[in-house]
């Protein structure tokens, strides 16, 4: 491989005086993608492997294998960590709603076993992990209703976010305990997650930031839509951070599987948009602490599988080689100009 990423300025020294340049990485990429993820960022998160089923399997087993080695990979090579999650529907082990008959535990049993897994984890990982997504993705997506219905929900209802971000703030005074959420620049979901924040805040939670998914394509969300929620969330007071940016080649509905490599008018549309989102992204540096990739090259990203499973996908700044793209180009040189 002709490693061209050497030959051109880093992401994280382009955008040094601005924010964290990440990416999100699992124990195969850290190999795969090694020198590009330790020239470019300074900041990674784990894919899934801190996510409940993964690092707690069941109730007395936790394993840390996987997470301990992004760790030290970050730590070897200088960089933050993020923590990704603490709170989820999805991918949470079933053995912590239930006893041992299968029976709905009461509140009192899932919030003490919700305190003994954060203080754990985030234990573990004290002044390695500067940043936790404590709950993530909670709000309802369409409706009236301001929580999605979960098992959380079910048990304990909504005091379990509350108690979430006392129980990451007991077991590590100065980590940043960010809200973490996807579809966060659409218009209804955007004001539903500034009540609860809101609501937090005035609850006197111990949360400092919001982080904003960014799973966005080609022509969605608007980047109206992206300012106004940047700016709503920043009257909060709270920092905000990209957490899982990439910029998918189709709408969500689109359905199309013909393609086996982007075409040249898609990979200058992505260039320009991902310079039209880094502009904007500078013109609130001051609230933008991170931007993080949920990915660092095409050669590997979740959009290969979904929403059409089997599907390519070319959603980052480099491609499957590893090589700069037209993107990578555009927003090197919007870096540049924004320095001189």
């Amino acid at each position: 491989m002709n490693p061209t990423f050497h030959s051109v300025p880093a992401l994280k020294e382009l955008f040094a005086a601005d924010f964290k340049i990440g990416a999100a990485v699992n124990p195969t990429t850290i190999r795969t993608q090694k020198a590009l993820l330790a020239y470019h960022f300074n900041s990674l998160t784990a894919e899934n492997e801190m996510k409940f089923v993964s690092v707690h399997p069941k109730e007395q087993t936790y394993t840390f294998e996987d997470a301990d080695r992004l760790v030290n990979f970050a730590r070897e090579h200088g960089m933050a960590m993020r923590g990704h999650t603490l709170v989820w529907h999805n991918q949470t082990s079933d053995w912590l709603f239930q006893d041992r008959q299968g029976a709905a535990v009461s509140k009192e049993v899932l919030l003490g076993r919700l305190r003994e897994h954060i203080h754990t984890i985030v234990g573990r990982y004290k002044n390695e992990i500067y940043a936790w997504d404590v709950v993530n993705e909670v709000i309802a997506d369409e409706g009236e209703a301001l929580l999605r219905t979960s098992k959380w929900t079910e048990i304990a209802g909504p005091e379990f976010i509350a108690k979430a971000f006392e129980y990451a703030h007991e077991a590590d005074p100065q980590a940043l305990l960010f809200y973490n959420d996807y579809n966060e620049s659409n218009p209804l979901k955007r004001d539903k997650i500034y009540t609860l924040v809101r609501s937090l805040l005035e609850q006197g939670v111990p949360i400092h930031g919001i982080g904003l998914q960014a799973h966005w394509n080609l022509y969605d969300p608007s980047l109206d839509e992206i300012k106004a929620a940047i700016e709503k969330y920043a009257s909060l007071g709270l920092q905000l951070q990209l957490t899982e940016l990439d910029i998918s080649m189709f709408r969500f509905d689109d359905r199309r599987t013909d393609l086996t490599a982007p075409e040249p008018a898609m990979l200058e549309q992505q260039a320009e948009r991902y310079e039209a989102v880094f502009r904007l992204l500078l013109e609130y540096r001051d609230v933008i602490s991170g931007v993080t990739f949920w990915g660092a090259a095409d050669d590997y990203t979740w959009l290969d599988n979904f929403p059409v499973r089997g599907r390519k996908n070319w959603p980052f700044l480099f491609d499957a080689q590893h090589q700069p793209k037209a993107a990578y180009h555009r927003v090197a040189t919007l870096a540049a100009e924004q320095r001189a």
